[in-house]
């Protein structure tokens, strides 16, 4: 009867042992997985009382949107969480009517609890398009403790992103690779260790590597863009005149009651720096007329200006294009260059006169020399 009233209660301990396993699995584990530090034993010096199933199961969160807008640099900010489950557990080997047999196989059993925690988690934030860099200093991170189901990371990961002046709009796709190690197996020791220097270790731990890539979602969103699509005209030193400027939105949205503004510094100067262009549609083009005079010591070269357009976006909100630079030619003006052609034919003539009257001088020298050579000859 003794020993009826032992098998029931061996059998009793191992479904309650069973139970607690099962719970701690879901609820938060409360003691903290020890980092690997060395080797472990080979299996001849370790006994495997139960065999456990179930593995981490990393998944990746983002603190607020992730919708940006052209040209914004921001911070995203990820907090990865562990939502693996310890899946069940089987006996492997029997511990008979022993008591200390019986004890090492419920520490085992907590121990076998470890499964599910990710150890040395180490990720980085990829971008395989043009259009959304990622910040080299913050590309690459880790977390500094283990990573348990329920238990979420004090602080999230924060990666700088940043998105192209000319990113379509739409849904792009990081990649976040993950890497982590995990406890697949726990097998008791029961001193055996000691011949290999490690006295004190109780239990053996086994790890596996897992190499995981999870997807963050940015979104860019739709809006009016700006470029300068034609500029004609020309500027000459001390008068007025007419530049064109030809503005098409790029963009995927109207824009509303659209203002074209030029900023113009010396030699140059704007007399209405401001054109109405009106609802520009996407694909559409509008040209603004400007009339900018410069100073009349300017020097001729090709002067870049500034200008921007204000409009109302479709929030009836105002928004500003980013800005766009336009390139104008200052040419000189012809009566610069008929002056210019005067004084040289000034010049020529001047030469000409010169060398005409020198050859005179020497023909009438050379005259007077002949003559003075007869007259002599003479007498």
């Amino acid at each position: 009867m003794r020993t009826k009233e032992k098998i029931v209660l061996r059998r009793f301990c191992l479904i309650a042992a069973c139970l607690c396993l099962l719970i701690g699995a879901v609820l938060p584990v409360s003691f903290v997985a020890a980092a690997k530090d060395y080797l472990p034993p080979v299996n001849e010096m370790t006994t495997n009382y139960y065999t456990s199933y179930g593995e981490p199961d990393i998944y990746a969160s983002v603190i607020g949107d992730t919708e940006l807008e052209r040209g914004e640099t921001a911070n995203i900010e990820v907090v990865l969480s562990n939502r693996g489950v310890l899946y069940g557990v089987k006996g492997d080997t029997s511990t008979g009517t022993s008591e200390a047999a019986h004890s090492l196989a419920l520490q085992e059993l907590e121990y076998e609890k470890m499964r599910t925690t990710a150890i040395g988690v180490k990720t980085s934030l990829v971008s395989d398009t043009e259009y959304i860099d990622i910040d080299p200093e913050t590309s690459s991170q880790s977390l500094p403790d283990p990573l348990s189901p329920g238990v979420l990371p004090d602080d999230p990961l924060i990666f700088t992103v940043t998105v192209s002046n000319n990113a379509p709009a739409g849904v792009y796709t990081l990649e976040m690779p993950v890497t982590y190690e995990y406890q697949y197996d726990a097998r008791m020791t029961a001193g055996e260790t000691v011949a290999i220097g490690l006295p004190e270790l109780d239990h053996a731990s086994y790890y596996r590597s897992v190499n995981k890539t999870l997807s963050i979602p940015v979104i860019v969103e739709p809006d009016a863009d700006f470029a300068v699509t034609d500029v004609s005209g020309q500027l000459v030193p001390g008068e007025d005149n007419v530049i064109n400027i030809t503005y098409s939105n790029t963009g995927e949205l109207p824009a509303k009651d659209a203002v074209a503004r030029v900023i113009v510094m010396k030699p140059l100067q704007a007399d209405s720096p401001i054109q109405r262009l009106g609802t520009i549609m996407p694909g559409e083009s509008k040209t603004a007329s400007f009339v900018l005079s410069s100073e009349g010591q300017a020097v001729e070269k090709t002067y870049g200006i500034d200008s921007e357009i204000k409009y109302l976006d479709e929030d009836e909100e105002i928004a500003y294009s980013d800005n766009m630079k336009v390139n104008i030619e200052l040419e000189s003006s012809g009566r610069e260059l008929n002056i210019s052609l005067l004084a040289l034919l000034g010049i020529l003539a001047i030469s000409a006169v010169i060398i005409i009257k020198s050859f005179k001088n020497q023909k009438s020298k050379k005259s007077q020399k002949n003559e003075e050579n007869q007259s002599d000859l003479g007498e």
